[in-house]
């Protein structure tokens, strides 16, 4: 499987034994077209984004921008959605593996989000297998057999299919033009579109998308363009594709209605993706001076500049007819231990009940077992009606020091928030490098997000002089020997001595790295 091929311009530097059936020479032109059309800007997008980090590295603080103040200040909406988009109450999500698939599309929730972001691990397997399991599921004909014979197969109603590519950060490096590696980004979107665009809207749905990790008004410029070169490419409708963004990095919340407003045809809402957000903080304020976060468990939805965000978010949406949907509830129902259960479904449902009270339309779940859940929570506060758009919200008065406001009452690093740091992302990396993007750790569905806080949290506790409520300092040498205790608990399979020494790295470099995902990857089969 590893030996290359080359289809029409593209060279593949692994081979499959389904890959014809994806990459067919039509959809490699098509592919190739993307990358020629839009690879130079998503190039220079991301040499911004460093320009713009270097500015806060310089104590700039992040703005809602002036030159869009009549974006903001203007009346206008985003386009209708379509009826197959228009209820999301709850929304779970998974990658984009067959049985999983199988069990998120029956799971009851109005909405599966297949994931070939951050719960997927791009090995060249997973793209491949990836859409054909896609391509599959819209068609209804995805099945799976258990080797114990068990049989999954779709039900009469499912939810309704929107798909997440990569981010315009990571490369697909199997795939090669002129040498150089496509977009991850593009060979997702564009295969998907290819070969499903027209199929999906023949049975009733369409080309729907989830925008993960935008940083910028003109990354979502930028995904506007490819949507509307992909329809006219295609014989597409213009205005069919819809996406949700995913406001989950720190600069993003400054310019949430610009990202409406750039996907304005295409749009179909905002989701608050609550972990990847506070990674992002983390990152783009390493510099700020004694700023540190507690303990991960302590950063809740309730600290003054999550909340800003939380609210600034449907506010936002709701002006300009738009979806706003909740945060992931990732934990994973314990069937050995029902009290662990019952009091994670206490909380589950608290914090569903917090967004449907500011105004969500919606929410994410992990686990088939949360969708009634969650779904309860929200037919209580919709009834009959698809959602809760008219709830303007017009109460709300988010500024720029609210969204900056990084007090958190009562915070403390502790040694256990420290150990549970270093364990869930050495073994949620050890996941992600035997193939594996969505990981169960501590009854939690863990995707990237987990480790890029874990790792982060640590980086920022050590090289920002942070102190445990013990009063020891966090110290390299403290992490060394905690690592080295935690290390000692898990069981030596998969590629545990990688993920240590790749993690090592990432803690102990003299700068924060942008993820953790672009080393990775470089060692993944």
């Amino acid at each position: 499987m590893s030996s290359s091929r080359t289809i029409g311009s593209l060279t593949f530097t692994h081979d499959h034994p389904r890959l014809d059936e994806v990459f067919t020479p039509e959809a490699v032109a098509f592919l190739e077209k993307l990358q020629r059309t839009f690879g130079d800007r998503r190039e220079q997008l991301l040499t911004d984004r460093a320009a713009v980090q270097a500015r806060y590295d310089a104590g700039e603080n992040p703005e809602f921008p002036a030159e869009t103040a009549e974006v903001r200040a203007g009346d206008w909406q985003v386009a209708p959605a379509p009826h197959a988009l228009n209820d999301r109450r709850t929304e779970i999500t998974g990658p984009v593996e067959r049985k999983m698939m199988i069990n998120a599309l029956n799971s009851g929730a109005k909405v599966f989000m297949a994931d070939c972001e951050d719960a997927n691990s791009p090995t060249f397997e997973n793209v491949v297998l990836g859409q054909i399991n896609l391509a599959d599921a819209v068609r209804r004909t995805i099945e799976f057999k258990n080797p114990d014979g068990k049989e999954y197969q779709l039900k009469e109603t499912i939810a309704t299919l929107v798909v997440r590519p990569r981010g315009w950060h990571l490369p697909e490096r199997h795939i090669l033009l002129d040498g150089k590696p496509m977009s991850g980004s593009l060979v997702d979107f564009g295969l998907y579109f290819f070969h499903n665009a027209q199929e999906s809207l023949d049975r009733g749905f369409g080309p729907y998308f989830y925008l993960p990790k935008i940083e910028h008004y003109l990354e979502a410029r930028l995904w506007n363009d490819v949507f509307t070169f992909a329809e006219k490419e295609c014989g597409i409708p213009h205005g069919t594709v819809r996406a949700t963004v995913l406001i989950e990095t720190f600069p993003a919340a400054f310019q949430m209605e610009e990202i409406l407003y750039e996907l304005r045809e295409h749009a179909a809402g905002l989701n608050a993706g609550r972990w990847d957000y506070i990674f992002s903080t983390i990152k783009t304020q390493r510099h700020r001076p004694g700023l540190y976060f507690p303990d991960r468990q302590q950063v809740t939805m309730g600290v003054p500049f999550m909340f800003a965000y939380t609210e600034l978010l449907v506010r936002s949406c709701h002006k300009h007819g738009a979806h706003a949907i909740g945060g992931m509830a990732a934990f994973i129902p314990n069937r050995r231990d029902p009290d662990v259960t019952a009091k994670a479904i206490e909380a589950v449902t608290k914090d569903k009940e917090r967004e449907a009270s500011q105004g969500y339309d919606g929410t994410w779940v992990a686990h088939p077992d949360l969708v009634p859940v969650a779904m309860g929570v929200f037919d209580k506060v919709l009834g009959d009606q698809p959602n809760q758009k008219e709830k303007l919200r017009e109460d709300v008065a988010i500024s720029e020091a609210d969204l900056r406001n990084f007090e958190i009452e009562g915070g403390k690093v502790t040694e256990n928030g420290v150990r549970t740091n270093i364990s869930v992302g050495i073994q949620y990396v050890n996941s992600w490098l035997c193939g594996n993007g969505a990981a169960a750790i501590n009854n939690l569905m863990e995707d990237a997000a987990t480790a890029e806080i874990s790792r982060s949290q640590l980086w920022q506790w050590i090289h920002k002089g942070a102190t445990l409520d013990d009063g020891r300092p966090v110290t390299l040498e403290l992490y060394e020997q905690l690592r080295d205790e935690e290390v000692a608990k898990l069981p030596a399979i998969g590629r545990l001595d990688e993920a240590v020494k790749l993690f090592d790295q990432m803690i102990k470099a003299d700068e924060l790295k942008v993820f953790l995902t672009l080393p990775a990857y470089e060692i993944l089969d």
